[in-house]
């Protein structure tokens, strides 16, 4: 690939987007017009494009191969869209010849190779920069995270019999012998983030990133450099208070013209806000390697399962449409989860297995212990039961939320009353003994926060107890999996309203990589039901005792998304 070749791709993407025969959304088409603008105004400003400069960053990466999936070990040829802009990227210049673009903030779905793309500018800004030491970073949060673009560049230079001749790779680390020319992974978790000096950086998934302290080092150590570039690529996520998110903000106030800042690049791979997510002709949009690197089959598949299920729904929204999120969200469908009930009669649960989830709670509100008992022969669904308990003391405060409900519920054997003004545990344990002798409890899993005692106290009396955390990692995988069950109508529930109430209560948390647990303090009203509902599922899927848990979950990829 030549010159001429380079400037016909990039010329054909622009015409292609201008006329409509390429589908992008608002934000790209308005990059594409900021480029035409400034091709007509930019001299105003002392800026110039020279497309021969901007076309070096393409012929470069023809010396480069593929090193994962179809196309391994096969010479790269961008796409017309990764020409554009790349070489809108690095053909703009101001008066003095040095390049204009010194921050890029491209936002694009999984799969589009955005990890690829970013090794080939992290290794371009290494050795055709002429940069007396130029070091080279690629940053995460962790330095495990970082090294998914330092590794793709790894594998890209020895494949290169060019870039071989030149860089070295030891380690973790890319180097020209004999100069100060480096290129590393470099995590939040590093151990020194000071006395760098950054020429080039890549900043992998910002929307990962919990506050702006590791793109501030960055940035802050660019000072010495006189074309220094931070590229930022991530894909959408769920926490709008993020700096990844007012980065974002900043980048369409730059496209929308509200802000001139000549020096930031901005493309984001998105659907427009009007957009229908489930109509799959606009997946194109933040998909623009749709039929190349990125599976209309695979999206379609996902797409069928998201319209059923609310957390495959927000994963597949944020991660393959790049559509941002709020972190919170409504779980269950409650229509589905009225559909899952039925009256069962505890007697014919005598004498079967079953897994439990006990949430203490606090002494002076709603205590809960849920049971979920395997399917046997004919059966096709587990079945759960719950109980739970409040102090009489609850009931006997007037005009206090729910009161009115507690004591319907208790009226109807709904609720268990405990005498006095807080919850004496003694009661729930005396129902965990009566429950050991009716079923054949297996484990019972408990929040250990402030629990010794139930440890202490049940564990003597040959019942397995199972600490389960609260957070992301012990609650995703099982929350996950009894929503599909919920969803497929593959669960029997006893129809207990103060456990149905709970579940109308539930808000959910998203972390930044799509795990998801019940957030209590953001929830409508209480979910303690659900919550021992949650631990108990968790201790239920693994099936096992506590010793082979760990395993069990990561094979089943449970507690991981």
């Amino acid at each position: 690939m030549d010159t001429k070749d380079v400037i016909q791709k990039v010329q054909t993407y622009i015409d292609s987007v201008l006329s409509g025969d390429i589908v992008v959304n608002n934000y790209i088409k308005l990059a594409i017009q900021r480029h035409i603008e400034d091709l007509e105004t930019g001299s105003e400003r002392g800026l110039h494009f020279d497309i021969e400069s901007g076309a070096k960053i393409v012929i470069f990466s023809t010396y480069l191969k593929h090193s994962k999936g179809k196309w391994a070990g096969t010479t790269v040829e961008l796409e017309d869209w990764q020409c554009a802009l790349l070489t809108i990227l690095f053909g703009w210049k101001k008066a003095n010849g040095l390049r204009r673009y010194k921050t890029v903030y491209l936002e694009i779905a999984r799969k589009n190779g955005k990890t690829f793309l970013a090794a080939v500018v992290g290794l371009y800004l290494m050795v055709a920069d002429k940069e007396a030491g130029a070091e080279i970073y690629a940053a995460a949060t962790t330095r495990d995270q970082a090294k998914i673009v330092f590794d793709e560049a790894t594998r890209m230079v020895s494949s290169s019999s060019a870039l071989k001749k030149r860089i070295t790779a030891y380690r973790n680390n890319l180097h020209i012998a004999g100069t100060a020319t480096k290129f590393v992974p470099l995590g939040r978790d590093s151990k020194n983030l000071d006395g760098l000096n950054v020429h080039g950086a890549i900043v992998d998934e910002l929307h990962a990133h919990k506050d702006s302290s590791v793109w501030d080092v960055l940035v802050t150590a660019t000072g010495n450099r006189t074309q220094p570039m931070i590229f930022a690529i991530t894909t959408a996520g769920f926490d709008k208070e993020s700096y990844c998110y007012q980065l974002r903000e900043y980048a369409i106030s730059v496209l929308e013209k509200q802000r001139l800042d000549d020096s930031f690049f901005a493309a984001i791979f998105t659907l427009d806000e009007e957009d229908d997510w489930t109509n799959e002709e606009t997946w194109v949009k933040a998909n623009p390697n749709l039929g190349v690197t990125v599976s209309l089959d695979g999206l379609q598949d996902m797409a069928e399962r998201a319209k059923a299920i609310q957390s495959e729904a927000r994963n597949f929204k944020t991660k393959h449409l790049n559509m941002w999120l709020s972190s919170y969200f409504d779980w269950i469908d409650m229509v589905k989860w009225e559909a899952c009930a039925q009256t069962i009669n505890e007697s014919s649960l005598v004498g079967r297995e079953c897994y439990g989830g006990l949430d203490l709670s606090n002494t002076v509100d709603l205590t809960a212990l849920v049971y979920i008992f395997p399917p046997i022969k004919n059966e096709t669904a587990p079945i759960v039961i719950s109980r739970c308990w409040i102090p009489q003391g609850k009931l006997d405060k007037k005009g206090v939320q729910d009161t009115v409900l507690y004591a319907q519920w208790a009226k109807d054997n709904h609720i268990n009353v405990i005498p006095g003004e807080v919850i004496d545990y003694e009661f729930i344990y005396e129902q965990i003994r009566s429950d050991s002798k009716k079923f054949k409890i297996k484990e019972i899993g408990y929040d250990n926060w402030g629990s010794s005692s139930v440890y202490n106290t049940l564990s003597k009396e040959n019942i397995e107890m199972v600490a389960v955390g609260q957070g992301f990692k012990s609650m995703s995988g099982a929350m996950k999996e009894l929503e599909r069950l919920i969803i497929s109508e593959k669960i029997i529930h006893n129809s207990n309203p103060v456990l149905t109430w709970n579940m109308r209560n539930v808000i959910a948390e998203t972390d930044a990589a799509g795990n998801i647990k019940p957030n209590k303090a953001k929830s409508k009203n209480k979910i303690d039901l659900v919550v021992a509902l949650i631990m108990a599922m968790n201790i239920y899927v693994a099936g096992s005792t506590s010793a082979k848990k760990e395993s069990i979950y990561n094979k089943r990829g449970l507690l991981s998304v």
